[in-house]
């Protein structure tokens, strides 16, 4: 605690429920975060019941190796750790089965989602100078990061606009196409990694009880960068607890 300073002190020592850690670039955000997990291990915390969320895997591994150093390596290897995605991967790996998927599902990349989008416009007969598979795509995953499946992808005003603006009507029914030759081939996408982790948790109210018990504080890093999914899944970890620190620039 004496390598801080005052205010970063007393966002480390807050542990009682939730806190938003604000301050600009180079002011020590990450190292609240740090410091802070470090101050839960020292005070008995499991670290298997500890997670932290970074937006690159990069910034997961100085994590880490920064805790290491405060604590030991073998507490530090213990905690949850890592972005978004990869632990959400984790926990569907785990759960997949709830959802129809077997647990060594494929994660497509960015590449490999826009030829299958491809397929589906030309099995549809559709022209792909009007129906752009990066736009189409794109569309798709902004419908994804909004927790909005096919079926209810109609009832956004906003999407609906846009598709009529840009002569794209069957938006909807390309996005229904590739959902279902995704689950199919027992696939899931960049965005499907939080728009099922998120199902899960909603439709499964006995696994979300679960990681709730499991994750007893929850700590975010570069919280300006979250989207909708991501902050609704933090929401369904924490509702009940309300133990999370997020950190954000300004």
């Amino acid at each position: 605690m004496n390598e801080l300073n005052t205010a970063q002190q007393n966002a480390v020592d807050y542990c009682d429920g939730p806190s938003l850690v604000i301050a600009g670039a180079g002011s020590g955000k990450t190292r609240v975060l740090t410091y802070k997990i470090a101050h839960l291990l020292e005070h008995g915390m499991y670290p298997g019941h500890i997670l932290a969320l970074t937006f690159t895997n990069k910034a997961a591994r100085e994590m880490r190796e920064r805790i290491g150093i405060l604590v030991g390596e073998e507490l530090s290897r213990g905690l949850w750790m890592g972005t978004f995605h990869s632990v959400f991967s984790r926990i569907l790996r785990r759960e997949a089965h709830l959802l129809g998927f077997n647990s060594d599902f494929t994660i497509y990349d960015a590449n490999d989602s826009k030829t299958l989008v491809k397929h589906v416009i030309k099995d549809m007969g559709l022209d792909d100078k009007t129906y752009k598979p990066s736009t189409v795509i794109s569309h798709i995953s902004m419908a994804k990061n909004a927790l909005v499946l096919p079926a209810g992808y109609g009832q956004i005003s906003e999407f609906a606009r846009r598709d009529h603006t840009n002569r794209m009507p069957a938006t909807m029914q390309i996005y229904q196409k590739y959902m279902d030759k995704c689950f199919q081939a027992n696939v899931m996408d960049f965005d499907d990694l939080l728009l099922y982790t998120f199902l899960l948790f909603e439709r499964f109210p006995e696994v979300r009880d679960h990681y709730q018990d499991l994750f007893q504080y929850v700590l975010v890093d570069e919280y300006q960068d979250t989207n909708y999914a991501q902050h609704r899944i933090i929401w369904q970890l924490t509702e009940r607890r309300q133990r999370v620190c997020v950190v954000g620039d300004d």
